[in-house]
């Protein structure tokens, strides 16, 4: 049987694990409901199974039936803090958390492939790591997972890596997209603290309102980004979070925001790191306040190998047939850690479709979103493109 073939027979376990997972999300490093889940769905496989020392991470090797070198597949695992508004009998159960990112997706089907190839084990020419990663949401999970040595796992480094992400809005269910050369951005984050003088909210004259101050800055920071910034070299500067004062009354001490940076150039990620902090202070200073500005370090680029990159959409063409691949004329601004993986191992991430039929990918809510759903059909042909992609590479 083909990979396609075997993972439609599996569909149905497929879909009952993204389901345990989807109601159960854990957020961050530690995951350890989710990772006993991995390890049950793994059980009797021939596989050399290690957990994570510093997060609750699975790293497994299957030895191939001949010698060769390494391919990684990977899978992310973790969960978002958000509420979900779904009417789903399979919604979250826990308050504030859920898989608005489609991870519970991601982590079965890299499941479902390490029963497609262990059934195949004999075929294999090298090994295959499967890397499940918690962490991927802002935690630096791969990053971790790398220093525990999930590179290494099979005791020479991988000749190739891939991974894969669900969208749930955008594309159609089951259309693969990825492109040569950077798919996603870097993503850093800039933590701001608008220093005034609290009042009277009747006398703001006799106080340093830091809201008013701080709401300047946000606009600031958007027109500095139209103005300094070439379209075709990309940044975007987004503040997601805004916190100040306590009741309508009284102007507060302090306020707080943060955002997210976005770039896809070195140049232009130094340039506007600089010029963020230089609107901050300056409209600060024009106001009589002060500003402490910082800069959590995030992802980097998400650079595909262009040769890897090429023969994902190979592979899935035929297995799939034509006009199953789609390729991204553009990058995408979203980040992800599997670019750490990216900077030391050649390989390729690839998008895959899975707005639900009766939705319209062109508005459906996307990632993230409290309403994001993920169609289920995508499941067998995550874990057969994944499976596909290691015998491949592995026989190439």
């Amino acid at each position: 049987m083909s990979f396609t073939e075997s993972a439609r027979d599996m569909r149905d376990d497929l879909v009952r694990l993204r389901h345990s997972l989807h109601t159960t999300p854990e957020i961050g490093l530690t995951l350890p409901r989710t990772q006993e889940k991995v390890l049950t769905a793994l059980d009797g496989l021939p596989l050399e199974i290690n957990t994570g020392k510093a997060l609750s991470s699975v790293t497994a090797v299957l030895r191939g039936g001949r010698p060769g070198p390494a391919v990684l597949l990977r899978g992310d695992m973790d969960g978002l803090p958000v509420a979900e508004r779904n009417d789903l009998p399979y919604r979250s159960q826990i308050d504030g958390q859920m898989h608005a990112c489609g991870h519970d997706l991601h982590t079965a089907m890299l499941a479902g492939a390490a029963h497609l190839l262990s059934a195949r084990r004999e075929e294999l020419a090298g090994d295959v790591i499967f890397m499940f990663q918690p962490g991927e949401e802002g935690h630096d999970g791969a990053k971790h997972m790398i220093e525990e040595g999930v590179l290494d796992a099979a005791g020479a480094r991988p000749v190739a890596a891939y991974g894969m992400h669900v969208v749930s809005s955008m594309l159609p269910p089951g259309l693969f997209a990825s492109r040569p050369g950077p798919l996603m951005a870097a993503a850093d984050v800039f933590k701001v603290t608008v220093k005034g003088r609290g009042g009277h909210g009747s006398s703001p004259h006799r106080a340093l309102d830091p809201i008013q101050a701080g709401c300047e800055m946000v606009g600031s920071l958007q027109t500095m980004v139209t103005r300094t910034f070439d379209v075709f070299d990309p940044v975007v500067v987004t503040v997601g979070s805004f916190h100040g004062g306590t009741v309508d009354n009284v102007i507060p001490d302090e306020a707080h925001f943060e955002a997210t940076l976005r770039t896809f150039s070195a140049a232009n990620r130094t340039l506007a790191k600089r010029r963020l902090v230089e609107v901050v202070e300056g409209v600060a200073a024009a106001h009589g306040l002060s500003v402490e500005a910082s800069f959590g370090m995030g992802y980097p680029v998400t650079v595909n190998n262009p040769a890897e990159a090429e023969f994902v959409s190979k592979t899935a063409e035929e297995l799939f047939g034509p006009g199953r691949f789609f390729v991204t004329p553009q990058p995408v601004m979203g980040s992800e850690d599997f670019s750490y993986v990216l900077e030391n191992v050649p390989g390729a991430f690839v998008f895959l479709g899975a707005c639900p039929a009766d939705r319209d990918p062109a508005v459906a809510p996307y990632n993230h979103s409290p309403e994001a759903q993920f169609d289920d059909s995508v499941l067998p042909d995550g874990a057969a493109l994944y499976a596909s992609l290691a015998l491949s590479r592995l026989a190439s």
